[in-house]
């Protein structure tokens, strides 16, 4: 293991861990772990989900439950695993803040943004409740959240992800803490959000001089935010040191295996057949949402939102193309309306036909058109039934749309389909009987992937579905649907904020923004040379600096 490099002379560490290590009764998750933390400075702390990097910042403030803790973890003179939890209650919140992956989950949604922080202000800075208020305004001000007076009387669900993430930053600073821990606080986001989030993050640090122990599996945020980085594999950190000596020379084959591990591209490549039925297509594509209209007009009268303008596309057979844009852009309304759970006006076709209006009425045509295209979601835990057993949820499609199918046959066919997404009775014992909690987050997605192959469909929709995925589960599960376009001649609708999947999936691309297609071609004239300069945008904040 490369040792990390010397601190500056002229200033002590701000914390000093040795020798850590974590036990959840007979198990030994942390192993030996120790780093030094500069005033001022940013430390990442990268490996694959189970490495170990959450419970290792999260043992520093004890908050592992019954955990065993071993070693020190020193911060001015004094061991943040030893001291008395009344001392330490001060210390959470007071001289470390965290800030958490998802802000949904650690925001309360009963209490208003503002108040939440003002709650902070109150138990750690003993401001009145005018002055907390105040004060809060002026933190949600400094993280670029806009109308910030407004923004502070509105709950969590009534932020964007970006906002919320920003909400998040401004309680952390309210301690004006001098170490922030930053556990994936963009995985969530998307890519031109992200760099917003680190440069806010970068801008902050400077400015109150606080140090930051950002984790993270996104090694592109690395190389663009930390000063040094520490590489844990299996609950050891296995290397370290600034991130031009680890990215440019790294020692460690498992280092190496995390920087290799970009998306390949593995595609059929060549001119798609103009004259063939299209797996879908689009012209003139229009969604709209019925909102309230304020005042009296609402008593008799309902307004819109039109979330997706007059939108056109194209899908070859055994072709991908990628639907990029921020949040908001229309992208999951896009997918919603191919999938025929959105009505939608204009010409929009799936296998050469349309959906009969409204498209989530599941007429017999519809539902015949419903097993052409199927999707695979971003987060497959979540999507994946916890009350179901493998056989149940793969099955579940043939169970509707080949009714008369026995039970012997469903259960061959599950077998067969489990097998070609790299799940065998071999690997798991038990396999069929199995549920979604006894996988990994790549098994987990090649089973949302198998549930939507069994009824055969033309078209696959994918959203997002690598991005709650390690670097290296990544790119196995993108050569795993490259295959399976290449065998089954599959067509792809890919949803992403990752240029990178862009590239290596997608023979065209469409780029969205307020509803609107503003620029479309192949991947490499999108990419390559984008012409608009929301395009131009999305393609640099996609760049490592």
């Amino acid at each position: 293991m490369r040792a990390a490099p010397p601190l500056s002379p002229s200033s002590a560490p701000l914390l000093q861990v040795r020798d850590l290590r974590v036990r959840f009764g007979a198990k030994q998750v942390v192993h030996g772990v120790s780093f030094d933390m500069a005033p001022g400075e940013k430390l990442a702390l990268v490996g694959e989900s189970g490495s170990g990097k959450t419970v290792t910042a999260l043992a520093l403030l004890r908050l592992t439950g019954d955990a065993q803790l071993e070693g020190s973890a020193l911060m001015h003179g004094r061991d943040l695993l030893q001291l008395p939890e009344r001392e330490l209650r001060g210390v959470r919140g007071g001289d470390i803040a965290m800030v958490f992956q998802e802000p949904m989950t650690a925001l309360n949604p009963l209490m208003t943004i503002g108040d939440q922080v003002a709650e902070v202000l109150v138990l750690k800075q003993a401001l009145s409740k005018a002055q907390s208020a105040q004060a809060a305004i002026e933190l949600l001000a400094s993280t670029g959240i806009p109308e910030p007076a407004r923004r502070a009387g509105s709950f969590p669900h009534q932020l964007s992800g970006g906002q919320r993430q920003r909400a998040m930053i401004a309680m952390a600073l309210a301690s004006r803490p001098k170490l922030l821990l930053a556990d994936e606080p963009t995985t969530a986001l998307d890519v031109t959000l992200r760099g917003q989030i680190l440069d806010l993050l970068s801008d902050l640090q400077r400015q109150t001089g606080m140090a930051v122990l950002l984790i993270t599996h996104d090694l592109l945020l690395v190389r663009r935010f930390a000063d040094r980085v520490a590489v844990m594999e299996q609950g050891a950190v296995v290397e370290q040191g600034t991130v031009a000596q680890v990215f440019d020379a790294p020692q460690h084959a498992y280092t190496r295996k995390l920087i290799g591990s970009t998306p390949r591209r593995d595609v059929v490549e060549g001119g798609a057949d103009g004259d063939a039925v299209p797996a879908a297509q689009a012209s003139g594509l229009r969604v709209a949402y019925p909102v309230p209209v304020p005042g009296i007009r609402g008593w008799f009268a309902k307004g819109e939102f039109v979330a997706v303008k007059d939108a056109g596309f194209r899908i070859a057979r055994a072709r991908t193309l990628g639907v990029v844009g921020e949040s908001g852009s229309g992208k999951s309304t896009l997918a919603q309306a191919l999938l025929g759970l959105l009505p939608s006006r204009g010409d929009l076709q799936v296998a050469g036909q349309a959906w009969q209006q409204p498209a989530h009425r599941n007429t017999a045509h519809n539902q015949q058109l419903r097993r052409q295209v199927q999707v695979v979601f971003q987060d497959p835990f979540s999507s994946l039934s916890p009350r179901m057993t493998v056989e149940e949820i793969v099955g579940e499609g043939l169970r509707v749309h080949m009714p008369a199918l026995d039970v012997a046959e469903r259960r061959t066919r599950v077998a067969a389909m489990l097998a070609e997404v790299g799940l065998t009775d071999a690997q798991f014992p038990g396999l069929l009987a199995r549920y979604p909690h006894e996988f990994s987050g790549g098994q987990r997605q090649r089973l949302a992937i198998a549930r939507a192959l069994i009824v055969e469909p033309q078209v696959l929709v994918l959203d997002e579905p690598t991005s709650a995925l390690d670097v290296t589960i990544q790119q196995q599960v993108l050569s795993l649907l490259q295959r399976l376009q290449k065998e089954r001649a599959l067509s792809y609708l890919l949803i992403t904020h990752d240029v990178a999947v862009v590239r290596a999936m997608a023979h065209e691309v469409i780029v969205m923004k307020d509803g609107e297609v503003v620029e479309s071609g192949s991947v490499h004239q999108v990419l390559d040379a984008p012409r608009h300069a929301y395009t131009q945008r999305l393609v640099q904040a996609a760049q490592p600096v």
